[in-house]
């Protein structure tokens, strides 16, 4: 990353990103950011990092960003997900899952790193009763008002088997697997995505083609904590659960399935005949709402979107350097607030839906 500080009635643009392209972006009480990269394939020397005058460098150290195959559990694999929390820790999710292979046994974990020390503090490794030989660990959030020390929900994005919730009590460091295989938690049957006019597939050496197919993939908590939002990348719809019955091990799946409320179409996900948008809830993955202090003491600030040709994909329609502060294309989604119709990069916020950027610029952090 590079630092490049531009300014929008929206925002600040505070680095951008080339290369290898990040999943998570979490900014602590302090204003600290963290950013990680999963090892697709990009050959990154590091999984996780933290931005500082726009450039990124090793966290918590280099040492642990070499995957030790030996010692899976005391390294850093290939992590898909980085979230500050309000106790001054920085949580780590290791999908042990290097270019969406099968998890390395052991390796798959949550890993809390204090940052008042930079030291790891916890790690809780998930077991094979957890993590499938198809699982792909996606998304976290956390809930520190439950128990002792609180509680974290975790996506399974599955591309070949099921998906599925799974809960983690740190406090025990007990995990659970929840909804596998559920409807709610599995692609939408007949889905196909469409990209640029063309479908969206899985094309095997040798093999005959298939739609790419994600599982549950988005995940979000309401403020007070008792419901959970959660989607599959390769479906319309969000659907909704208590998480007094997820945490309740006396709510078996068939209850759980019950439980659940299909809110309706989300919104995105959206197929048009050149376009396409992520998934709603998947994208606010990248948007984690996270405030901190400004230096002069001022009103809190937060992330509003972590923006690249991930989000949207088009041809742009201007070729300035700068965010316009309005798009002459209309939104494809005003609901989700994200992408307009034909930006490279965009951004956007509920008090400001559909705002774009549209320049082909490199994928970039918006910050208010």
């Amino acid at each position: 990353m590079s630092a490049q500080r531009s300014y929008s009635p929206s925002g600040e643009r505070v680095a951008t990103s080339t290369g290898a392209m990040p999943t998570g972006v979490t900014v602590a009480p302090n204003g600290r950011i963290f950013v990680n990269y999963p090892h697709w394939g990009d050959n990154r020397a590091f999984t996780v990092g933290e931005l500082k005058d726009g450039k990124v460098t090793a966290y918590p150290n280099a040492a642990i960003n070499h995957a030790d195959l030996a010692r899976p559990g005391d390294s850093l694999i290939s992590v898909q997900s980085v979230v500050a929390d309000a106790a001054n820790r920085l949580w780590i999710l290791d999908t042990a899952s290097p270019k969406f292979q099968t998890p390395i046994a052991g390796g798959a974990k949550l890993v809390a790193v204090d940052l008042a020390t930079d030291k790891v503090v916890r790690t809780i490794v998930f077991g094979p009763d957890v993590v499938l030989p198809t699982t792909y660990l996606n998304d976290v959030r956390f809930d520190l008002r439950q128990g002792t020390a609180g509680v974290a929900y975790i996506t399974d994005s599955s591309l070949t088997g099921p998906g599925g919730i799974i809960l983690v009590d740190l406090a025990s460091g007990r995990v659970t697997r929840r909804l596998s295989s559920d409807p709610t938690t599995m692609p939408a049957k007949g889905f196909v995505p469409v990209v640029e006019g063309k479908s969206l597939m899985t094309r095997p050496a040798g093999g005959s083609p298939s739609p790419w197919l994600v599982a549950s993939d988005g995940i979000a908590l309401s403020p007070d904590g008792a419901t959970l939002y959660y989607s599959p990348l390769s479906s319309r719809h969000l659907y909704a659960v208590s998480t007094a019955l997820l945490r309740d091990p006396a709510s078996d799946n068939g209850t759980l399935a019950k439980a659940v409320r299909d809110l309706g179409l989300k919104g995105a996900t959206a197929s048009r005949p050149t376009h396409w948008v992520a998934s709603t809830v998947a994208i606010t993955s990248t948007m984690r709402s996270a405030a901190w202090p400004t230096a002069s003491g001022g009103r809190s600030r937060r992330i509003l979107a972590f923006c690249g040709p991930i989000l949207c994909r088009s041809a742009p329609t201007a070729t300035s350097t700068s965010p316009p502060t309005s798009c002459s294309a209309k939104p494809l989604s005003m609901k989700a607030g994200i992408c307009g119709a034909s930006p490279t990069s965009c951004y956007g916020s509920r008090s400001a839906p559909g705002r774009c950027c549209c320049a082909a610029a490199p994928p970039y952090l918006m910050i208010e």
